[in-house]
């Protein structure tokens, strides 16, 4: 099951706690489904949960039965579609005008009415996304959009959304193949949004998804760290061997100093080991840069043989 089904899942399941959130809920699905107007009122959706919530909703409302029918389609893989409709058009008009609208409106808008108090809006919000959201998985980004068919209808589900003081968002609209797509970006923005609209084990799978890709962002960085460290630990020691074997070639290493030569052959002993590595196997123990600058000497000696 993909991560916004689950979503949807975890949304359905949430507890109602009063009538107005109830009504809010429906006002929601039924606003932003395909079909909401006098004469048709419909939705379709691949979540059965979100099928079963709108079913139950609309039917509790209204008194009557709505129709269900169900198809596959492949495609994204074989997925049910459900469509579910409100058969009688009279009680199509009994819930236009029940939430408030005539079919003398020029275009569909949000009516404030029905979601007034903050204890309704998440539920609003929670219906809309449920029948017309989307939220795309963590593992491949951060993205949570409405799709909406009219322009007033998402005009004022942006700016409706702006106004939220529990959401930092600024949910920005683009058109897309006749739509109009309220999109939000940022793990934060839709980790409040999933939060304020009740769906929590949602947000802590972001989360968890989060930690792991920073704890493989962290592991990435220390082994290419330490891949340019053990890369740069070899030419360096490439060098050394050859200002090395020059100095024994043209002179012997009995010729260098004891602290130099016993260096000197430590490094032709363990070409692996980095500078640290090379002071403390030393019989007297020096720091990094003691070694460093030993070693610089040596090269000075073998650059000076290169000359003659």
């Amino acid at each position: 099951m993909s991560f916004c089904k689950d979503t949807k899942e975890e949304l359905c399941a949430s507890k109602i706690q009063s009538i107005e959130q109830k009504n809010a809920l429906t006002y929601g699905m039924v606003l932003f489904s395909r079909m909401f107007g006098t004469s048709a009122i419909s939705c379709t959706t691949e979540s059965r949960p979100v099928a079963m919530t709108y079913s139950e909703t609309v039917s509790a409302l209204t008194g009557t039965i709505v129709e269900l029918s169900v198809k596959l389609t492949r495609r994204r893989g074989e997925n049910s579609v459900f469509t579910l409709s409100v058969p009688d058009k009279n009680v199509c008009q009994q819930i236009f005008e029940y939430f408030g609208h005539s079919k003398d409106q020029p275009s569909l808008r949000i009516n404030r009415g029905n979601i007034d108090g903050d204890e309704c809006l998440p539920f609003f919000l929670r219906g809309a996304f449920m029948v017309c959201g989307n939220v795309t998985s963590p593992e491949k980004d951060y993205h949570l959009e409405f799709v909406v068919p009219h322009k007033k209808l998402a005009d004022d589900l942006q700016k409706l959304i702006s106004e939220i003081n529990e959401l930092n968002a600024e949910p920005h609209i683009i058109n897309r193949k006749g739509s109009y797509v309220i999109y939000i970006k940022g793990s934060e923005n839709i980790e409040d949004m999933l939060t304020y609209i009740g769906a929590p084990m949602s947000v802590l799978d972001i989360i968890q998804n989060k930690m792991v890709k920073s704890v493989r962002n962290r592991v990435n960085r220390r082994i290419n760290s330490e891949t340019a460290n053990i890369k740069k630990t070899a030419n360096a020691s490439a060098k050394q061997l050859r200002a090395i074997e020059l100095i024994k070639t043209k002179q012997g290493l009995e010729s260098l100093p004891d602290e130099l030569r016993e260096l000197a052959q430590l490094r032709i002993d363990n070409p692996e080991y980095n500078l640290r590595e090379l002071g403390e196997a030393l019989s007297a123990p020096i720091s990094r840069s003691g070694v460093n600058h030993r070693l610089q000497r040596i090269m000075e000696i073998a650059e000076g043989l290169r000359e003659k």
